[in-house]
Order: C-alpha cells, then structure tokens, then sequence
C-alpha cells in the first residue's frame, strides 16, 4: 500500500481515537499486524500556543512505525505554521481531521464542522501540504447531515490540494456512530478520486474488512472501534484477506494477559494514577461478555494501585 512516498506493509489500518489510540495501544496493535496506526488527534492552536499537554500526545516509539499524527483545526495559516513541530517527532504521514463530531470540537469550527466550508477545507489542505514534508491525509465523514451529503466533492478538493490520500466514514456529523455506515459513499469516492481511499465504519470482524473490500473497492480500511479491547482484529484481518480463513482465535485467557500487559504499558507510560484511570475503559473493553464481568469490573474500578489490580486479575484468569 503506497500513500505518497510512504509504502506500508499492508492496508489494514489503526484509526485515530481520541483518548484511546495513545501510545501504548498503538504499539500493542502494530504488534499484531495495523499496517499504519494514526494518533489521537492533535489540536494545531494547541501546538502552536506551546500547550505542553499536547505536544505530549504526539510522542512516537520507534516500534510503532509507520504512524500518522492526526492534527485538527479550521485556521489554515496555523495549520501550516505548526507543521516544523509536528515533524519534531518524525510522523510517517500527517493526517488532517475533518471529521470528529463531537460539539467540543465542531462549536470551534473543526472537525466535522469544516464539512460545511469546502472552499476552507481546499485552503487548509493545500497549506498543510505545501508545509509539510511527508505526505498529508485527510479523514471526512459522508456529510454534515442527510441534506448536505457532500463527500465525494469534498474528497475532489482534498485530491486537487495535495493530499496523498483520503479516509472516509462513512456516517454523517448528525449520526455520530449511530445506525448503519454507509458504504456506497466509500465506493463513490473511490471512483471519483485517484489517490488511495481508505474506508472506515462498521468493521468489527475479519469478515466485515473483506466485504469492504469487495463492496467499495477501497484501497485500505481502518479499524476504530472494532479495535477496542481487541487489537487481535488486525492479525484476524490479515490472515483472512491472505488465506481466508482465520485460524487465530485468542482464548479469554490470552486476551486477559494481554489486556493486564496493556495497563502496566499505561501505567509506565503516565504514571500509576493516571495510568489506572485510563486503563478502566479498556479494561471494560477486553472483559466484555466474560463470565461474572459486571462484578469484576465494579471491582476493578475501585482499584488505584497496580500490583493490587494485577493480584485480582491474574486470579480471576486462574478462575475462568
């Protein structure tokens, strides 16, 4: 898979997540097969006002190349004017989001809320990319809502400015992540553009990523919620799309180790506390649908310290 200069080593993708894709579960799944993982995004005013918090998030591991950060924001001369701190890190691919729904972000402009300007998105885009010395990708939804449906014009103006590639949702701003993605958008954007196109939304198995494939005729998918408590799903993905069929099938045991080596990851990562904290919601995440589940996790939750939360995981493993 080639997006500009960059060749990754397949095209099934980690997408970006605010608050989940940090580094940690970054490397956790580039371990198991994401042929590119993309960063939480990034706010450019951030950046550019030397906010520490998020220069902190841009942090990148050797181990987990090839990785895109994702930037936001809707000022195109800041945008482009933060690129040189950006590169500090060395990104692989810097991607532009133009699709978060959440109101933090859209009441200021971005995100999704660029949707509503295409004129602004083909200035930012063109900004970005004459900036910036790796290639720059862009992620959009299908629209703002059912009455503006404007991907594929969109995607024309993202390609026409420079971009080495585009990712589609394909839900619109009004859906958030509710209802059924649409994947035709996918396919329409495919045949309207000639850079590569990556689709996202409802892929939740090896099987879904296939039939993406075939429907949209996309050239890589990523990964997003399927991912969480499941970083398993990118060496499924792979094995099915080169054999089909999948043969790797982690057992609750060997999903609960690698769920414990997840927070001690996050706990190293940013500290005991703050680590535990942000462990939670994957912890969540990786024992769902497990046997006595509701009561591990009321459990868990009341938990600040490691070695105390490890003791009680490791001994409901030994229980299963």
């Amino acid at each position: 898979m080639k997006i500009g200069s960059l060749t990754t080593e397949n095209n099934v993708f980690l997408a970006p997540m605010a608050g989940v894709t940090d580094l940690p579960f970054r490397k956790i799944c580039r371990r198991y097969g994401a042929g590119l993982v993309y960063s939480e995004m990034i706010s450019a005013k951030g950046l550019y006002y030397g906010d520490k918090k998020t220069a902190e998030l841009m942090r990148i591991d050797d181990t987990e190349r090839p990785c895109a950060v994702q930037i936001f924001g809707s000022d195109a001369d800041i945008m482009a004017e933060v690129i040189p701190k950006v590169m500090e890190v060395k990104p692989d691919i810097i991607d532009i989001n133009m699709g978060c729904p959440t109101p933090k972000i859209v009441n200021n402009g971005d995100g999704s809320a660029l949707l509503k300007n295409p004129q602004l998105i083909g200035e930012i885009v063109k900004k970005v990319s004459a900036a910036s010395p790796v290639p720059v990708t862009v992620k959009i939804r299908k629209g703002w809502d059912d009455d503006s449906v404007n991907a594929v014009t969109v995607a024309k103006i993202i390609e026409q400015n420079g971009a080495s590639a585009v990712t589609i949702h394909g839900r619109t701003r009004a859906e958030f992540y509710s209802g059924k993605a649409d994947w035709d958008i996918i396919k329409e954007i495919k045949n309207a553009v000639s850079v590569p196109v990556i689709g996202n939304g409802d892929i939740r198995t090896a099987y879904d990523a296939k039939n993406m494939f075939e429907y949209t005729g996309c050239d890589a998918v990523m990964i997003g919620r399927g991912s969480e408590g499941n970083p398993f799903i990118f060496r499924q993905i792979n094995e099915y799309l080169e054999t089909g069929t999948v043969s790797f099938n982690p057992t609750p045991q060997d999903k609960l180790k690698q769920m414990i080596e997840h927070i001690e990851m996050l706990v190293l990562e940013k500290g005991e506390s703050r680590g535990i904290k942000e462990a939670r919601k994957h912890i969540a995440w990786y024992i769902k649908g497990l046997p006595g589940a509701s009561r591990l996790k009321e459990k868990v939750f009341k938990i600040n310290d490691f070695p105390l939360m490890r003791e009680l995981l490791n001994e409901y493993i030994d229980n299963l």
